[in-house]
């Protein structure tokens, strides 16, 4: 069964060129390369003076910090006995790594063994340091005054530096 279409069954109809003009339009809106998005500020700076608090001009401040020399006799204890024990226990496990017994878990005891009577042997002189330090008293009787001076020469392609300190 076949069936018949009349001129009726196709009106509107455009002709080829409109068709083809309209195809064409409908084609370049698809492909149309959109135009790229708007840079958005992802910082800001303001440039404005900050206000000022009294007439003084501000001043320099120099970061003076002085760590007490225990403080630092300590801290470098500390880093040579981790250093000791660590070699002490890769010593121990070399020695004893043919018996069957030893496994990594017996070396790290082993090392915290020697680690633990290392730290109550700094910490019992660190103890004893202090208390000797702090029984002595300095008692001055008269005037003190100090003239030192500080003779520097530099000399040399690498800048040797000699400093030498007159009382």
């Amino acid at each position: 069964m076949s069936e018949t279409h009349t001129p009726a069954d196709w009106w509107p109809r455009m002709c080829d060129e409109a068709a083809n003009a309209e195809a064409r339009r409908i084609i370049d809106d698809v492909y149309r390369p959109t135009p790229p998005p708007t840079p958005i500020a992802t910082s800001y700076r303001d440039d404005t003076e900050p206000p000022t608090v009294g007439d003084a001009p501000p001043v320099w401040q120099d970061d003076r910090r002085i760590v007490p020399a225990w403080a630092a006799g300590t801290a470098v204890a500390s880093i040579g006995i981790g250093a000791g024990t660590t070699g002490i226990g890769c010593g121990v496990w070399l020695v004893l790594k043919g018996f069957a017994s030893m496994s990594v878990t017996g070396v790290v005891c082993v090392g915290v063994l020697f680690s633990g009577i290392a730290f109550a042997a700094l910490s019992i002189g660190a103890a004893f340091s202090r208390a000797k330090r702090s029984m002595s008293k300095h008692v001055y009787t008269g005037p003190v005054t100090k003239h030192t001076h500080v003779t520097t020469h530099t000399q040399g392609a690498f800048a040797r530096s000699h400093t030498h300190l007159h009382n």
